[in-house]
């Protein structure tokens, strides 16, 4: 389901994705080979509150390492995708969780490391159908990391059209006008400068204003 890899979808329909447990992406090469008949772990789907996400994990890993279960329980992963923050002229980078509520598991599913994971504080259970937790399919997890490993961040900015902004870098430093347009794939913004008393729009990047 190429809705895996869809930026816009709201957490609302990214819950359904793992619901529906489909996806058309074609796997990397190698993404398969956890899932070899030979080898029974796989990756599985524990739902929990939206922004526990990290201390779930933390849980989980913990127990792994008391309860002795690294033969049964591999990795713990959170989808996650860096985020670029432009405020008043400033750039702060964050992570975002890509499926908020949801955390990755690579196991081998068995009674006791089941009872490992479902009894984690902060897990609320597993995705699947009924009671039956429902693995996830070599790629559906390919499409998942790629997402991951090789999406450039994405820009989040304070400011929409009609706000007044201030010209904090460049030619025309100190200058205040009005934001005209928003390019995100160009990480640019249009601003309608009063110049000699005309409207003139300036091409500039986000770091180069705030907000007057």
């Amino acid at each position: 389901m190429t809705d895996l890899i869809d930026n816009d979808l709201p957490e609302s329909e990214e819950n359904e994705i793992f619901d529906n447990n489909q996806n058309d992406v074609s796997a990397i090469p190698g993404a398969a080979e956890e899932n070899k008949p030979d080898d029974n772990r796989q990756w599985f789907v524990i739902h929990c509150y939206s922004g526990y996400e990290n201390k779930v994990r933390k849980n989980l890993e913990q127990r792994i390492d008391t309860m002795g279960m690294k033969d049964k329980i591999f990795d713990v992963v959170i989808p996650t995708q860096e985020e670029i923050e432009v405020r008043d002229g400033k750039r702060r980078t964050v992570e975002r969780h890509v499926f908020p509520g949801y955390v990755l598991v690579n196991m081998i599913l068995e009674e006791d490391s089941w009872f490992v994971v479902r009894n984690t504080p902060g897990v609320t259970g597993f995705v699947g159908m009924g009671d039956e937790p429902t693995p996830l399919r070599p790629e559906e997890v390919a499409s998942i990391l790629r997402r991951m490993e090789n999406e450039a961040p994405t820009f989040k900015v304070t400011y929409k059209p009609g706000d007044r902004v201030r010209i904090v870098d460049g030619p025309f430093n100190d200058f205040r006008g009005v934001v005209d347009e928003i390019y995100m794939d160009r990480s640019k913004i249009r601003v309608m400068v009063n110049f000699f008393g005309r409207e003139t729009p300036v091409e500039l990047d986000f770091l180069q204003v705030e907000k007057a």
